[in-house]
């Protein structure tokens, strides 16, 4: 049995990785004590690559699919010969690595934590995540064994994809704050921010030996917070919107509103320790101001009454003083 396995060692060998995994980039061809016979043929198939790696250094990456004849220097026989009290093992070592050529698609990413940055038109904090997927392949084998597999012999997709995806959070911060893109422009923006996005990682993805093919972002996300502030920036937006439909100063409709609030709270106001008073001349103060307000820049009673609509719409006055107040432009006709 044991003379059996000696020439059964020696015999020339079909190398090949058969079954490929299309989750694993880099793969060890497995081999008894990592001796690789003379006249051993080697398949590459298509959408592979392999390394040879003899006596500890990269002797030569085939990249082309086909056939290859092996030469080493273990010879049949001699070697385990020579070699018999080293237990049978021969000096000679070819480690043999294949990897995959085809391109990795639609690998997904995502930003592990929000993205932080101030937007450039509101001034506010923001926090905002992302995600999406990227295409690539394997153009250098060299520079990706160098950087970033080293000694591994299995390295998957999803490997590859953690070190890349932890790469694109601060290019992604850098490019919006560098555009001085607002929270309002991210998801309308997102094609273009991925092809400027894609234009900068190709660089980061050629430093490590790949091809970067593709690259999306397919939706945004803004933290709670962020979500507030720009609930509270939209309500304000309006409310300036309406001023100006108004003819008003959003300052002069929040002035309005504050006449308005302490008018309603009278009780509040007397309990305060204020003069009850004090409660009927702001209610009085509210009217005037509000006569004063719709009157400005009105040339006609129609303006007058669409501004008061604004007004009644924008719940700075009620609609009994609406119609006390349409029944008085009215009566002027």
């Amino acid at each position: 049995m044991k003379l059996f396995n000696l020439f059964r060692r020696q015999l020339s060998s079909v190398i090949q990785w058969k079954d490929q995994n299309p989750e694993l980039l880099w793969y060890k061809f497995p081999s008894e004590e990592d001796e690789i016979k003379n006249s051993s043929k080697l398949i590459i198939a298509p959408g592979q690559g392999c390394v040879l790696v003899y006596e500890g250094k990269i002797s030569e990456i085939l990249d082309k699919d086909g056939i290859y004849n092996l030469k080493t220097d273990n010879h049949p026989f001699i070697t385990t010969l020579v070699n018999l009290r080293k237990s049978f093992e021969s000096e000679h070592k070819l480690h043999i690595y294949f990897f995959r050529k085809a391109q990795i698609l639609n690998q997904g990413w995502g930003t592990p934590s929000p993205l932080k940055y101030i937007d450039a038109i509101y001034n506010i904090p923001v926090e905002l995540g992302l995600n999406g997927n990227f295409s690539y392949q394997i153009i250098s084998i060299n520079d990706l064994f160098i950087n970033v597999i080293g000694s591994k012999n299995h390295y998957t997709a999803d490997d590859l994809r953690t070190v890349l995806s932890e790469r694109f959070p601060q290019q992604i911060t850098s490019l919006i704050a560098s555009e001085k893109y607002s929270f309002q422009e991210i998801d309308s923006q997102l094609n273009t921010i991925s092809q400027k996005l894609f234009s900068i990682l190709k660089k980061d993805f050629s430093s490590l030996g790949l091809e970067l093919t593709d690259f999306r972002i397919n939706g945004s996300q803004f933290d709670s917070e962020t979500q507030k502030r720009i609930a509270r920036i939209a309500d304000i937006t309006t409310d300036v919107q309406a001023a100006q439909e108004a003819g008003l100063s959003y300052s002069e409709l929040e002035k309005l509103r504050a006449l308005r609030d302490a008018a309603k709270n009278e009780g509040g106001v007397a309990g305060a320790g204020i003069q009850l008073g004090v409660g009927m001349e702001l209610g009085k103060k509210f009217s005037d101001q509000t006569d004063e307000l719709i009157s400005k820049n009105s040339d006609g009673v129609a303006e007058k009454l669409r501004k008061l609509k604004i007004l009644l719409d924008e719940n700075i006055i009620t609609l009994a003083d609406y119609e006390e107040k349409k029944k008085e432009l009215l009566n002027n006709l």
